[in-house]
């Protein structure tokens, strides 16, 4: 693990328990997605907070315009910290490990489920069921890929289960090529031509 990913979870962690002490924990999870949802539309600011030219007190500055009257008085507080000890360039990577560590503080499982068309409400139903093996508490991630031709394909943490079209014809055409009387009838071929 990277040194920087590190720290941004320590502050994460620091940040998730004082939200929890002080009762104020939703608030800044929604807070906290909204860094993270402003750092990712704007590769500029994201630009402007790992720039070693713009002081550090434009850059609070910056943060305190976007977010000030959006969010907790916590959450202002924690950026101003964060900024104060010029680790600016890190609040991205630090709202991005507060909402992983605010899953795992829940007991909510994360799983990603790949399909070729949006799910259904029935078929979202029956990967929620079967998720729901791994934990109660389930946020679905949906992603459309086309390649995939059809079928699923979920991700929950380390494992994977794919159930996708484009998979079984890989595994086929594998078991073709692998087949020994395939080998051998192509062998006698050659051996009579």
């Amino acid at each position: 693990m990277p040194q920087d990913s590190r720290v941004s979870k320590r502050y994460a962690k620091s940040l998730l328990d004082f939200a929890v002490e002080k009762g104020v924990l939703e608030e800044v999870r929604s807070d906290m997605a909204l860094l993270e949802k402003t750092f990712k539309a704007s590769k500029e600011l994201v630009a402007a907070l790992k720039s070693p030219v713009i002081k550090l007190d434009v850059k609070a500055n910056i943060l305190r315009a976007l977010f000030a009257n959006k969010v907790n008085p916590i959450t202002i507080e924690f950026v101003r910290i964060v900024a104060k000890k010029n680790r600016e360039s890190i609040i991205p990577d630090i709202a991005r490990a507060f909402a992983g560590l605010y899953l795992e503080h829940k007991g909510i499982v994360t799983a990603e489920v790949t399909t070729a068309v949006a799910l259904s409400d029935d078929q979202r139903k029956k990967v929620h069921k079967f998720i729901s093996t791994f934990s109660n508490k389930v946020e679905l991630n949906e992603k459309i890929d086309p390649k995939i031709i059809g079928g699923f394909i979920v991700q929950v943490g380390d494992k994977q289960y794919d159930e996708s079209i484009a998979n079984r014809l890989i595994k086929l055409i594998t078991d073709v090529i692998k087949n020994p009387y395939r080998a051998k009838v192509s062998s006698d071929k050659r051996a009579e031509g």
